[in-house]
Formats: C-alpha cells, sequence, structure tokens
C-alpha cells in the first residue's frame, strides 16, 4: 500500500513539541540516575568499591543493546551511554587516566573511547610511564598499547606488565588510520616523525611517495605532528585528530599498508576485573622448564580443560623475568585464553602449570565486548 499524505507526521511545530516533551523527560529520568549514582557511591566508599567497574558496564552495553536492537544503532547508543556512564562516575569520584602523550594520540583516542569526556586525561612520555603513573598513584588507570594487528606485539607495554603489580581490567581496540600531516607540500619534505609502530605500518606507502626521507622514530604520534608543527621541511604520521590539535595540513590519509589495522589496548589499574561476566578474558605471563615438549604440555593444561587460548606470543626475556637465571636464549610466553581468574576452572588450570613453569604471573582479567 503507498503511502498518502494522511499517513504522514503532524507539522513540524508539533514534531518540535513532541520532541521537547520527550527531552524534559529524560532529562527528568538523568536527574534520578544522577541521585542513585551518589547512592552507589556511598555504598561504595562503605565497602571498599572501586569506582571503575568494567564488569558492570560491559553488562549495561549488552543489555541495553539487546533492548535497542532494530531501534538504535549499536554504536550510537554505546556513544550515548559512555557519556552517561563516565558521568556517573564523576560524580562518585572524578577520574584521572594516564595515556601515552601527547594529545591526539591514538592512546588519547582509546582513553576517550572508554571513560568519556569527564576524565582528566594526563599524558606521558611513554608506556612505561603510563605504568608508573599508576603506580605512584598520581592517576586512577592507565591505557597502554598492547598490539597491532599489522606490527604485533608492542613490546615496550610486555616488559612492563611483567615488571608491576599491577592489573588489567580492560581492553579497548579501535581502528587506525594513518594520516601524513605536516605544514608543507609534499615535495617540501626532508624528514617524517612517526611512533615506531606506526613506522612499521606505513613503510610501504613512505617508500613509494617519500623515496629518500629520512625516517625518524619519536615516543608517539602525538609528539611526531607537535614537532611537525614547529620544524619546516617536517611530516608527521598521526591520527586525523592530530591535525586540528597541532594546526597541521593533510596531505594524504589512510596510508597505513593494511586495510583492516587495529590496535589493541589495555587499562591497567591496582585490581583486575572485579568480577566474572560469562564473556571474560585472561592474560598471564609464564616461564617454563627447557624441556623437550614442555610448551605442549602447558597448551595440553588448558585443552583438557576446554579452556581456549586466543593468542601466544613468546619474545627474550631480558632480564624481566621475576626471580629467575636469565640465559641467551631464555624465553617468556605470554598467553591469553577465555575465562576470569576468579573462576574455579581457571584457577585449576593455572595451579596445574606448576610442573611446566619456572614462574607464571597472571597479568589480568577483564569482560570482552563487541
Amino acid at each position: 500500500m503507498s503511502e498518502t499524505e494522511s499517513d504522514w507526521p503532524s507539522s513540524l511545530d508539533e514534531l518540535r513539541r513532541q520532541l521537547d516533551v520527550l527531552d524534559d523527560q529524560i532529562v527528568d529520568l538523568l536527574a534520578r540516575r544522577a541521585d542513585v549514582s551518589r547512592d552507589v557511591a556511598r555504598v561504595k566508599q562503605r565497602d571498599g568499591g572501586s569506582v571503575y567497574a568494567p564488569a558492570r558496564e560491559a553488562e549495561i552495553f549488552e543489555r541495553l543493546t539487546r533492548r535497542a536492537e532494530g531501534r538504535l544503532a549499536p554504536e550510537n547508543l554505546k556513544a550515548i551511554y559512555r557519556e552517561i556512564i563516565a558521568g556517573s562516575r564523576d560524580l562518585q569520584q572524578p577520574l584521572k587516566v594516564a595515556y601515552l602523550g601527547p594529545r591526539a594520540t591514538f592512546g588519547h583516542q582509546a582513553s576517550r573511547l572508554r571513560f568519556g569526556s569527564t576524565a582528566t586525561y594526563v599524558p606521558a612520555p611513554t608506556h612505561a610511564e603510563v605504568v608508573s603513573e599508576v603506580e605512584r598513584g598520581n592517576v586512577d588507570y592507565g591505557v597502554i598499547a598492547i598490539e597491532n594487528s599489522t606490527t604485533g606485539p608492542v613490546l615496550e607495554s610486555q616488559d612492563r606488565l611483567v615488571e608491576t603489580s599491577l592489573q588489567v581490567c580492560d581492553e579497548i581496540t579501535i581502528p587506525v588510520s594513518l594520516y601524513l600531516l605536516a605544514r608543507c607540500p609534499l615535495d617540501e619534505i626532508t624528514t617524517v616523525y612517526a611512533h615506531l609502530q606506526a613506522i612499521g605500518q606505513s613503510q610501504r606507502w613512505v617508500a613509494q611517495h617519500l623515496p629518500g626521507r629520512e625516517v625518524v622514530a619519536v615516543a608517539s604520534n602525538g609528539l611526531a605532528a607537535e614537532r611537525a608543527s614547529r620544524e619546516d621541511g617536517v611530516a608527521a604520521i598521526a591520527p586525523k585528530l592530530a591535525a586540528a590539535e597541532y594546526g597541521l595540513d593533510i596531505l594524504a590519509e589512510g596510508i597505513q599498508d593494511g586495510a583492516n589495522n587495529y590496535t589493541r589496548f589495555w587499562v591497567v589499574g591496582q585490581k583486575m576485573s572485579e568480577r566474572p561476566t560469562g564473556h571474560d578474558k585472561t592474560a598471564l605471563v609464564l616461564s617454563i622448564h627447557d624441556r623437550i615438549g614442555t610448551l605442549r604440555d602447558v597448551a595440553q593444561v588448558f585443552a583438557e580443560r576446554e579452556i581456549s587460548l586466543s593468542a601466544i606470543h613468546s619474545r627474550p626475556a631480558k632480564g624481566v623475568r621475576p626471580g629467575a637465571r636469565n640465559t641467551t636464549w631464555d624465553y617468556i610466553f605470554f598467553f591469553e585464553f577465555g575465562g576470569h581468574a576468579a573462576e574455579p576452572i581457571v584457577q585449576d588450570a593455572i595451579k596445574a602449570l606448576d610442573p611446566y613453569t619456572v614462574f607464571v604471573k597472571v597479568l589480568g582479567s577483564w569482560p570482552v565486548t563487541s
């Protein structure tokens, strides 16, 4: 049946009046939600609970996404509720979050994606220093890059996680689109600054379009953009938001070599995620005894308990292995698998690793969200 004029909505003025009524109702509900959040803060203070509760927040997003299915786009709903939840946290206790700075890095973007606009963001010069800021108590949480889909693990972050007593409590994955930014035309560029990971992710493009230019690794893409804004003949490889932040022109976009380029970030704090949700992941680091078949035996521990291993990375210990002798070819292994460290089956698996390992350290557990 074709649509007729009688099926059309009311006048524009009437529709706007309806929106005004709905907006008033939304504000009233948000005010009531804020009152309940203040009560939650009092209970948490009494019981020693954390303001940031990744498991609870993951369940909120999952429940509301199901409720809005077919009516609201999940990404729009999550963006709205990310700020609502961030506002609730701010009522309970304003959070400080460290990230690899300066502003306009992917770490900055990932931090804001998780903690919203109300948190206070503190830039740090390295991922190691992000962790140190949390250890010193200068910030509540730190956000560090742990792996890129093109260039692999971020070794600096791995090393620091072995050393610290902090734990991973959440994860953020963001698409990485790299831009060439500068204050001069392409043919006047003599030097390109970028983070080492960004260099690895765009080396084919740079070799093709900027042959012979000096490519210099710096501590972050934000720092690269900052330097490009001050130095002549210099370009930066950085996120798009760095162009506006540092007054740079976009000379090329999407210069990453891989079409599907993502970076995973981990949130580190004093404790892992507060409880299992049924959709969790755990990370640990271990060193195995130097015997034939030991790594296979370790994998079998998880297989026998039907625990799914999602990642195994190995690297030289480089002196980061706690309390153990280090030889030239001594390796440590980073494991990620399904389940929460508080679940009995995971605790049983970790205990069962003892005959095969020199040391085992649980790095943390967190909810897996879509």
